[in-house]
């Protein structure tokens, strides 16, 4: 009779949610796209993956529903860009975490540089994906997370799809690496929509000149001031194309296109957000490389 009063007792505090809570875990959770695609890469059929953030929304604004930020809750592992991207979500991991759900701030372990430009200079730069190198760090610290928290996982599979993908972010890196060096060194400048490519330009041997939203988030806005200041900064330089995310208008870029009084391209990259199939950045590898492209063709061509 005590013995079945026990079990009895037992099991109704595992019902009432007094048993392990780590038990009750399962999946894994991806705040922003890009993070996604590198993490289901990894986890391949291992887990289940779970991405909040849309194709082609704004990792600086994007929100999740209440069922979403429960799900963060129940994770076995939740994996963040962090460094000050996901404003719009980041408390929800920080509740995530409360919960004693293990959670994984990617930005953090990979080396992570500061802005130089005056209006942000300090901060965080948070826009580490556009350093396959440092991707590729992003991927070994995932595989290693993934076989650390989540319970059952087949650790076996996990370490060669791994391996696979970073065979292939080595050879993203290297072509990358080679069609960059048909810019010439006296070209290559960057002006963007905001502060997005530092890591670029330092892997890369690029420029900053500026970016038309003086900040490292496309939340803030310029002031006039701030696009004539630009605008004599392209015209010193001579810089022939200005580079627009492809999921944010792209006027303000035009703007200063006319203010600096010269012929300038403005070209849309891929910056912040993966597309869907077939919108031509579906992927990581997919979207460096159309950026490359990009960034090749727009600071090569008279």
């Amino acid at each position: 009779m005590k013995r079945l009063l026990a079990v009895t007792c037992a099991l109704l505090l595992v019902l009432a949610g007094c048993g392990s809570a780590h038990g009750r875990r399962n999946g894994i959770v991806v705040t922003t796209n890009i993070l996604g695609d590198i993490t289901r890469n990894v986890v391949g059929d291992a887990a289940p993956v779970t991405v909040l953030m849309k194709p082609d929304a704004d990792p600086h604004s994007f929100a999740i529903s209440a069922q979403e930020s429960a799900r963060l809750e129940s994770a076995a592992l939740v994996v963040y860009n962090g460094l000050g991207l996901e404003e719009g979500v980041l408390r929800h991991v920080h509740a995530a975490e409360q919960a004693d759900v293990p959670t994984l701030a990617v930005g953090d372990q990979v080396d992570p540089i500061r802005y130089t430009a005056d209006d942000v200079a300090g901060r965080p730069d948070p826009h580490f994906w556009t350093d396959p190198k440092r991707v590729r760090r992003a991927v070994e610290v995932i595989g290693e997370r993934v076989i650390e928290h989540v319970d059952g996982i087949d650790a076996d599979a996990v370490r060669a799809n791994t391996a696979r993908y970073l065979a292939e972010i080595d050879e993203l890196d290297s072509w990358t690496g080679e069609r960059f060096a048909a810019i010439p060194a006296q070209r290559r400048k960057l002006v963007t929509n905001h502060h997005v490519f530092g890591y670029l330009a330092q892997r890369f041997d690029f420029r900053i000149v500026g970016a038309v939203i003086p900040s490292g988030t496309t939340l803030a806005s310029p002031s006039a001031s701030d696009l004539a200041s630009l605008a004599e900064a392209v015209r010193t330089a001579g810089v022939g194309a200005i580079f627009a995310d492809s999921s944010q208008p792209d006027r303000l870029a035009r703007v200063l296109a006319e203010q600096a009084g010269v012929h300038v391209e403005v070209i849309p990259l891929y910056s912040e957000s993966l597309t869907a199939a077939g919108g031509g950045a579906a992927t990581y590898l997919e979207m460096t490389r159309a950026n490359t492209e990009a960034i090749v063709r727009g600071l090569t061509d008279d």
